[in-house]
């Protein structure tokens, strides 16, 4: 047979990394997948920045792993190479299970009067202790040089590159073998679409809007993966344990638990943090489209993942549904307020909160294509009204803010909305229409996407003519005011909600047709 992918993943961590919630959420499922490509090495000095661990960290740690199902390889001395190189050797030979490798270290080793203690956790040694470090080890070099022999066994150029030549001589044989799995393998790993993927997305694209169902977005989020799935083998993702809720389950999802080899799906369990993490290494693999899947409030339970995800990049699709009060009797615990416009506020997340299927679908392939950024998309609970749009207005959804509604002539107001509140901004423009007012509705589904536009899309879609604006989103508020200006008013919710059936929460606090009605009349009658 062809061995072309059967590298290990090596990690390396300490005893505050074992401190931190996440490890027990990666390494619980990994052992409960039978990872046996996955080696961690444990530097276990007994020292964290506040000084030795006893006083907070007495768990047994080889027997919370070999709990988890990991092979444990215990009492290995961190500073003998031959022991260490034992230890890889038996890891390797494990190939069901991952393996903890226990390396009993001391942090500063060779410092005489600082080592074994925090003081050399972080901070310098200082001139003194180097002097007493170098007469301990015996290290006569100037600072700063590596002599010849120990670099030279470091270097490891030539013999990585005989093994990338001796790789490459097994891809060749695999291509005269099977040509097609060879470009399939290759595109995936260059992160090129299929070359039919721009027609089949904008087709499918078509064929939801000409549907026109009415439907909550994450619904149609779960339509999107069925019409963009079968294009994409690449795909993997998974739910932290809302898969029916977030609907994330698409028609052609294999569980990888089936070991069938086309599994593409992962059921996580209830670990945000550890499952988004996970999404973002697959992104960096390569080879992968990977998404994860929780409720939008649960994303702070995620969201150091969700950050590092923007700063690294990493490809990784952030799947958020039950988006805000909407979400009804669950209550304040479960629904989101702050969090769509704390999101945003995140360098180079791509933020989407679409009104419905077209919308939503747009998101999807945005986010499917664009594989230098992470993106979040944010979807409902509840039904919404489809939207009628022409070709060019589903044209322009991709630019994060277009018109849904226009005016006959000069606006004399603007609606901005996004998500469930577009509705409520249609049927509001509708009823202004009846009284001669004419409100022009822009939705706004991804607001970060519209200011990256050039001047002349922002100016035609918001004319700086049109004074009277509002703004209405079932979130703070706060995050709008570069978009109305002080002129114009914003309807959204800057308080945590209540338990309650959706429609009498969105009466409730003010997230009303009527409610952006009136807005438009004030604000009109004041510019």
């Amino acid at each position: 047979g062809h061995q072309l992918v059967d590298h290990v993943t090596w990690v390396f961590t300490g005893d505050g990394c074992l401190m931190e919630g996440i490890s027990h959420e990666a390494c619980s499922l990994a052992g409960t997948l039978g990872l046996g490509k996955l080696v961690m090495f444990w530097d276990d000095n007994g020292i964290s920045i506040d000084g030795e661990v006893t006083g907070w960290f007495t768990d047994d740690t080889p027997a919370r792993f070999e709990a988890y199902g990991w092979q444990v390889i215990r009492e290995v001395d961190g500073h003998d190479p031959l022991e260490i190189s034992q230890a890889i050797e038996t890891a390797k030979r494990e190939t069901a299970r991952p393996t903890l490798i226990c390396c009993r270290t001391v942090i500063g080793y060779g410092a005489p009067n600082k080592q074994g203690t925090a003081a050399t956790h972080g901070a310098p040694l200082g001139p003194e202790e180097v002097a007493a470090a170098r007469e301990t080890l015996g290290w006569t070099h100037p600072p700063f040089v590596v002599p010849d022999e120990i670099y030279a066994e470091w270097d490891a150029r030539q013999s990585g590159a005989e093994a990338e030549q001796q790789w490459q001589k097994r891809f060749d044989s695999y291509r005269a073998d099977f040509p097609e799995l060879a470009a399939e393998f290759e595109r995936r790993m260059n992160r090129a679409l299929p070359a039919d993927w721009t027609t089949q997305a904008a087709h499918a694209i078509s064929r939801i809007q000409a549907d026109g169902t009415d439907m909550a977005t994450r619904k149609a989020s779960q339509v999107a993966l069925d019409a963009f799935g079968p294009s994409l083998p690449e795909l993997i993702g998974g739910s932290a344990d809302l898969a029916g809720s977030n609907n994330t389950i698409w028609k052609q999802s294999v569980d990888v638990n089936d070991r069938t080899g086309d599994g593409n799906y992962v059921y996580f369990g209830v670990r945000e943090f550890g499952m988004t993490a996970i999404c973002n290494g697959l992104g960096l693999h390569g080879g992968f489209i990977p998404y994860s899947a929780t409720f939008l409030v649960f994303s702070d339970y995620a969201r150091n993942a969700v950050r590092m995800s923007a700063l690294i990049p990493a490809h990784n699709i952030h799947v958020y549904t039950h988006d805000s009060i909407g979400l009804g009797e669950d209550g304040p615990t479960h629904q989101p307020v702050e969090h769509v416009a704390s999101l945003r506020l995140i360098p180079n997340l791509s933020v989407w909160r679409p009104c419905d299927a077209t919308e939503s679908a747009v998101a999807w392939k945005c986010a499917i294509e664009e594989n230098r950024q992470p993106h979040a998309l944010i979807f409902t609970r509840q039904g919404l009204p489809h939207q009628q749009r022409d070709d060019a207005a589903v044209a322009a959804i991709q630019r994060g803010g277009y018109v849904l509604k226009d005016t006959q002539g000069q606006a004399d107001a603007i609606i901005i909305a996004t998500g469930s509140e577009v509705g409520l901004a249609m049927s509001a423009a509708g009823e202004l229409a009846g009284e001669g007012i004419a409100a022009r509705v822009v939705s706004m589904p991804n607001p970060g996407r519209f200011l990256a536009q050039d001047s002349r899309w922002r100016e035609a879609v918001l004319p700086s003519s049109v004074r009277a604006r509002v703004a209405v989103e079932a979130g703070v508020r706060h995050y709008w005011h570069p978009f109305v200006g002080d002129a114009g008013r914003i309807i959204g919710v800057d308080q945590f909600g209540a338990s309650a059936p959706a429609p009498d929460l969105f009466e409730h606090y003010g997230l009303t047709a009527g409610n952006v009605s009136q807005a438009v009349r004030e604000v009109v009658a004041n510019n």
